[in-house]
């Protein structure tokens, strides 16, 4: 009898060790596992063979799985026979019974729930395994490769919902905080973003003419509230580059006032409506400057784009002590509209007139 239940529990083990196996290795991250291995895991660089060709070791845990299952029932099945007699019908009922909880639902479970732990320690056994099986596995290969074989695609990308999803979920199970989910969100939404939806419009631009010497322009360049000033000739269209207020204070210190903010005008670069926020980060990056200027399809200036605004793509509205609106393009829009909406009323109630 002590044999029967010996021979039982073993079978029950092996199975459940393969069962839980199987579900951890097909449910731990590829990241998780590419990051552990950077850091010269060798569990982790186990895994990463097994990953590589992933349908052999499963090939492996699922005849060692069966081997168990198949010849101890039959074993055990004879023994039951012998030593219990009538009872060996109640016994297989039980042991059937054991093996869908013991060695299937819950051993499955458990490696799905905690596949991190036990995948990094079945790694190096189930390289092992796979040794052993060497030969049979490369049997089972020729039956199944044309249903195993890679199509090139890894079935770990995500596109950008599946990400965002991913995002929410580790808030809610407080792996990430709720600031880290909603930067992940705006970061994924740069690349919709273009810069005529996030540019200060043209109708807001402060703007001043190359040819103003500094002494008739000092109120406005002391008040001005931005650090860079849109320079340009005669009219918005014709940009001739930005002066920087610090300098043109600096000048006012010094007396210069005879000189034309022409002699303070610097080199400005132009970006189109079209540029998405991603770009025009890598855009500023690249040329180490903080403000450009849009032009609209017919190269007419449709308004300028700063660096902040694209940082505000992802972290909201930056407000400083000395920004009067929160949102510049938010004001031009409801002031355009104000004109449109007075525009209309004007001439409804001219056309009125002329009825009466």
């Amino acid at each position: 009898m002590l044999a029967l239940i010996s021979l039982s529990i073993i079978v029950l083990l092996i199975s459940a060790l393969c069962s839980g196996s199987e579900a951890a290795l097909f449910s731990i991250s590829e990241i998780k596992v590419k990051a552990r291995a950077e850091e010269g895991s060798s569990s982790a660089l186990a895994l990463q063979k097994i990953q590589s060709d992933i349908s052999r070791p499963i090939a492996a845990i699922v005849i060692l799985n069966n081997i168990a299952n198949i010849s101890g029932s039959m074993f055990i099945g004879k023994m039951a026979a012998v030593q219990l007699g009538t009872l060996e019908g109640i016994f297989s009922g039980f042991f059937t019974f054991a093996v869908i909880i013991c060695a299937e639902i819950i051993p499955k479970t458990i490696g799905e729930k905690h596949s991190d732990p036990v995948a990094f320690w079945i790694a190096k056994p189930v390289l092992l395994l796979t040794s052993i099986f060497g030969i049979l596995l490369v049997v089972v290969d020729l039956f199944t490769r044309k249903f195993t074989q890679n199509d090139g695609s890894t079935g770990t990308l995500s596109d950008e919902n599946e990400i965002r999803m991913m995002a929410n979920m580790g808030r809610t199970q407080g792996i990430i905080n709720h600031n880290e989910s909603i930067l992940i969100s705006k970061v994924l939404e740069m690349d919709d973003v273009t810069a005529s939806s996030i540019m200060t419009p043209r109708v807001m631009m402060t703007c001043l003419d190359k040819n103003l010497k500094l002494g008739e322009v000092k109120e406005e360049v002391m008040n001005f509230p931005h650090s860079r000033i849109v320079i340009i000739d005669s009219e918005p269209d014709n940009v001739v580059g930005i002066a920087f207020k610090h300098e043109l204070l600096v000048a006012m210190v010094n007396e210069e006032y005879e000189k034309t903010l022409e002699n303070f005008s610097r080199h400005v670069k132009f970006v189109p409506e079209q540029a998405t926020a991603d770009n025009l980060l890598r855009f500023f990056q690249a040329s180490r400057i903080h403000l450009a200027i849009v032009t609209d399809q017919y190269s007419g200036v449709a308004g300028i784009v700063t660096l902040e605004d694209v940082l505000e793509v992802m972290t909201g509205d930056i407000v400083d002590e000395t920004d009067i609106e929160a949102n510049l393009k938010k004001a031009a829009l409801e002031k355009k509209e104000s004109r449109d909406s007075k525009k209309r009323f004007d001439e409804t109630e001219s056309i009125s007139n002329v009825i009466s």
